[in-house]
């Protein structure tokens, strides 16, 4: 079952570890499949659009919160 399909297509910053270190991500939460959450950003840089896209497993997670519309991180 999808934890953070509520979520879907909404700002959010999830916090999350890899190894030792831990690591913040924000943008929209395009997908959940159930094992892992997918959060992309869509951005310009040098006259181009650039999405970059984060893949998050479940067991990384430690929290993912929604952000107001004009909230920064």
């Amino acid at each position: 079952m999808e934890r953070y399909s509520a979520l879907l297509g909404k700002r959010v910053e999830a916090r999350y570890r890899a190894g030792y270190a831990y690591y913040a991500a924000t943008g929209v939460l395009s997908a959940d499949t159930g094992k892992s959450i997918f959060i992309e950003d869509r951005f310009a840089q040098e006259g181009r659009d650039k999405v970059m896209r984060v893949e998050i497993p479940y067991g990384c997670i430690l929290t993912v919160e929604e952000l107001d519309a004009g909230e920064q991180p």
